[in-house]
């Protein structure tokens, strides 16, 4: 990674961090007022905690196959440089198996973000190759699938066999994975950002891979620059509505500097970048962290850092070509301990998601909408003892229940799967 980008301020308060500019804004309203509820009665359920060998510091979610199992990455343990591993219902129980240990260097390391599977039925997933504060990197991170022995597993622990797609090189190409999950189009294409590489100015890109036979080409679709007032610094993935176009957040840049929700083109022969928010101009938060959509095309996202407050959740509703902000909540805390990822949404279009340093160490919060406005409710407050710093989405099963991760615990350091029952 950049000399540059190392000696920036960290904005994650984690072992394994990014490293951006810092970034002031001055935010001039009055702060949203919220309802708020008391935290509801849920039951949290630690589903693993991982002890170092067989993994440590999940810092994305978890996904769920059609069998209710779980599947996520760690960034660090195994063999020190993360691993892909498998929760698995056994009576009452979970039991963990890992199911690909990496080795570092060409093999790949450190996997930020978590494992989705494609239309094939294998695992994709990406590796930073940018871990510990080791110093520069001679690896660029990789794309990597992996698939369930082709007989019968006597046990729960058959490794599963890892190919590595596409291994970034130069930087010119992308350069270093962050948080970001891949996502895959209608004809199989695969989508994802880097954080860095690109450009001259290196500031991150979109890519696509592209099967051809037993290997996937890449293609840079966008790279991102400073220059103009454009955002750079993709922290998280993107996502792809129906006519292709393709939408996410940067972490900084933009007009204010406090980073923007973009949409990226086809018009041509090139991809084209529309800022479609940018922040740090009113009461609106900083540092965007990805958005979802729902089924009639708004976006929703939520913010890091926010007024006076642990980050924003906001709303972009389309008009033509234009699309019009609202802010939802701000949510209650200090500085830069907001949500790390999007929030996901249920059916009945109430919101969900966690804060990385709100109250002790994180919460699980729901948003509800209610009478023209958003109900703010806090679900669970982790103290440390049951885990704390989540990073990443979380997930909801049929039956309500909502399945994360915890970056690290006050005993061991190594992190937890949990589950949160209504």
């Amino acid at each position: 990674m950049s000399t540059a980008v190392r000696e920036a301020v960290s904005n994650f308060n984690i072992q394994v961090r990014i490293r951006t500019t810092a970034v002031t804004a001055a935010l001039a309203l009055a702060i949203t007022v919220i309802a708020a509820l008391p935290a509801q009665a849920q039951t949290l359920s630690i589903l693993h905690t991982f002890t170092g060998p067989d993994g440590g510091s999940p810092y994305s979610g978890v996904t769920m196959d059609q069998g209710g199992n779980l599947y996520g990455t760690t960034a660090t343990g195994g063999a020190g440089y993360g691993t892909v591993f498998k929760l698995s219902h056994k009576g009452t129980g979970w039991i963990l198996s890992t199911l690909y240990t990496f080795q570092g260097g060409a093999d790949g390391a450190c996997p930020y973000a978590g494992v989705v599977f494609g239309p094939d039925g294998a695992l994709y997933g990406t590796t930073s190759d940018d871990c510990l504060d080791n110093g520069p990197s001679s690896t660029y991170g990789t794309v990597f699938s992996l698939r369930p022995p082709s007989n019968a597993c006597p046990s729960f622990h058959c490794p599963w066999t890892k190919t590595v797609l596409y291994r970034f090189t130069t930087g010119s190409d992308g350069a270093y994975p962050g948080y970001g999950d891949l996502v895959f189009d209608a004809a199989g294409n695969i989508y994802g950002t880097t954080l860095e590489g690109g450009g001259q100015e290196a500031l991150g890109v979109v890519f696509k891979l592209s099967r051809s036979g037993e290997s996937w080409t890449e293609a840079v679709l966008y790279s991102f620059s400073s220059t103009g007032n454009g955002g750079y610094f993709p922290q998280t993935g993107v996502i792809l509505d129906s006519a292709g176009k393709i939408y996410g957040a940067t972490f900084l840049g933009g007009v204010y500097g406090a980073g923007v929700v973009f949409q990226l083109t086809h018009p041509g022969s090139s991809w084209k970048e529309n800022d479609l928010h940018g922040f740090g101009s009113i009461n609106d938060g900083s540092s965007p962290v990805g958005v979802i959509m729902d089924q009639q095309g708004n976006l929703y996202g939520a913010t890091n850092d926010g007024p006076g407050g642990t980050g924003t959740v906001f709303e972009l509703q389309p008009s033509g070509d234009t699309w019009t902000y609202s802010l939802l909540v701000v949510l209650p805390g200090s500085g830069f301990s907001g949500p790390t990822a999007a929030p996901t949404m249920d059916a009945a279009g109430n919101l969900y998601g966690t804060t990385y340093e709100t109250g002790l160490d994180g919460t699980v919060f729901k948003l509800t909408p209610s009478g023209g406005g958003w109900t703010y409710t806090d679900l669970h407050d982790f103290n440390g003892q049951d885990g704390s710093l989540p990073i990443g989405t979380v997930l909801l099963d049929a039956q309500g229940n909502i399945y994360g991760t915890t970056s690290a615990r006050s005993n061991s350091n190594y992190g937890e799967v949990w589950e949160l029952t209504p």
